[in-house]
């Protein structure tokens, strides 16, 4: 199935760059989850190969509802590269998306690599730092229409994110959390993130091993939406969480 993976990463990586959606890839193809991930691996490659760096991992499917949804049990993970990071405060042209959304996050810092060997590694020893985080998701597909292995494909929607100050790794459980953009506000709580956002560190360790991604010293770690998705509109988009801190980017239309 090589060439058929080449062929859809290369779909997607193009629907990427021109900002043109494309139909859900099970619409004429059969994929199983492993080939989703090899999808995912070159897409990722092919933007590696043009100068991005890669800086980390984003979770999906971290709540219950969400699985439920998609009829899985599993969470999903995406790489995030240099091209995507937005500063605190700085502003993002939307003509790079298709049709953005913007959702709160839990971010993560890793101190050292991650020995995804070693069943007995405590993923919570290597990391020193957290921080208020808000990911900006799109979808390239058509009428968000898509199965959970086209989502996996497209490495998990990764458009972009921003990363509000770091503070010392600490408890992040059930803290209070808010995301404004433009009209919409949403009010959520970050157990929503698999009851606690550390327990995604978990998982995510799991999944990588199985996945054979490796997370390193350095690398970023974003733990789930905490609330549902909203529009990315023209304007500020603002994520508080209490006792965490603010983090805002600007859409520009």
């Amino acid at each position: 199935m090589t060439a058929e993976i080449s062929a859809l990463a290369e779909r997607l990586d193009t629907a990427q760059i021109t900002c043109a959606d494309t139909p859900s890839l099970a619409d004429d193809h059969e994929i199983g989850l492993a080939d989703a991930y090899a999808i995912q691996a070159e897409l990722v490659a092919r933007r590696e190969a043009r100068g991005e760096r890669v800086l980390g991992v984003k979770l999906g499917l971290t709540s219950e509802a969400k699985m439920a949804q998609m009829g899985v049990s599993e969470v999903i993970a995406g790489r995030l590269t240099d091209a995507m990071l937005v500063a605190d405060g700085g502003e993002v042209s939307l003509a790079r998306f298709i049709h953005p959304k913007v959702e709160p996050e839990v971010a993560y810092r890793l101190a050292r690599d991650v020995d995804l060997a070693d069943p007995a590694f405590d993923v919570e020893s290597a990391v020193d730092a957290m921080a208020p985080a808000i990911e900006i998701i799109d979808s390239r597909y058509r009428d968000f229409r898509f199965t959970h292995t086209d989502v996996v494909a497209d490495n998990t929607s990764a458009a972009g994110y921003s990363l509000g100050p770091w503070r010392p790794f600490g408890e992040a459980a059930n803290r209070a959390v808010r995301l404004r953009s433009g009209d919409r506000e949403v009010i959520g709580s970050t157990a929503a993130i698999l009851g606690d956002p550390a327990r995604a560190l978990h998982a995510l360790v799991e999944l990588c091993r199985k996945r054979d991604i490796p997370l390193r010293a350095g690398q970023v770690v974003l733990a789930g939406a905490a609330t549902e998705a909203v529009p990315f509109a023209p304007g500020v988009a603002e994520v508080d969480i209490a006792g965490l801190g603010r983090v805002s980017v600007r859409g520009l239309a």
